[in-house]
């Protein structure tokens, strides 16, 4: 088990001209409460195999505690969904570097199991596809950290659904760490996260942990 200390500043030091110092006045704020820096922090343990779900709503700084986790992580122990790129010159199951078996299951966990998709390139592919696509590269990238921002969030539910399940699955069977950060807690029961960090516009970030049985 890890412990990691995220603790992010952000300051406001915009010009202010007549139009947005009018808009201050109109919401009764002051200059400097304008310009006072928002801190986004939390401490989290982290052992193998475990979720982390970084939820709340848009604005709040999900992506921000995102990215000061995976910046405590060695590069090379860690991939990032929105790093990984899109081939044009290869179909999918062509992009997963193992036997075609062990390819087509890594493409199912994330969703990918229509044949028509699976001999697609990458390059092609819907967004949603894209997204799961990046999805099982991560997943057979096999580094301990996989962080994944906007998670399931432009898929159907049902579909979001389905991969959070999945992805719960195979992170208790390889004891790959899942960081993960989404506005939406519909597939909170799916996905089983064991770290939940809740994230308000205001106030402390929550950090729950998940009752072992």
């Amino acid at each position: 088990m890890a412990t990691y200390t995220i603790s992010k500043s952000i300051n406001r030091q915009l010009k202010l001209t007549e139009k947005s110092s009018a808009v201050l006045r109109m919401f009764g704020l002051t200059i400097d409460r304008f310009q006072q820096a928002s801190t986004h922090s939390c401490k989290i343990e982290i052992k193998d195999g475990d979720i982390v779900y970084i939820t709340g709503p848009s604005g709040s700084g999900k992506t921000i505690l995102l990215k000061e986790l995976e910046k405590s992580v060695p590069p090379s122990n860690r991939v990032n969904l929105s790093k990984i790129k899109l081939p044009r010159d290869r179909s999918l199951v062509d992009c997963i570097n193992t036997d075609m078996i062990t390819s087509l299951k890594i493409l199912g966990v994330a969703g990918l199991s229509d044949c028509f998709c699976i001999l697609n390139s990458p390059a092609n592919l819907s967004d949603g596809q894209k997204y799961r696509f990046r999805l099982a590269m991560a997943l057979e990238a096999k580094k301990k950290f996989v962080f994944a921002d906007e998670f399931c969030a432009a898929l159907d539910r049902i579909t979001a659904a389905s991969i959070a399940y999945n992805i719960h699955r195979f992170a208790k069977k390889t004891g790959t760490i899942f960081i993960l950060a989404s506005s939406h807690n519909d597939i909170l029961v799916d996905l089983s996260p064991d770290v939940l960090i809740e994230k308000e516009f205001c106030g402390p970030t929550q950090v729950i942990y998940k009752i072992k049985p």
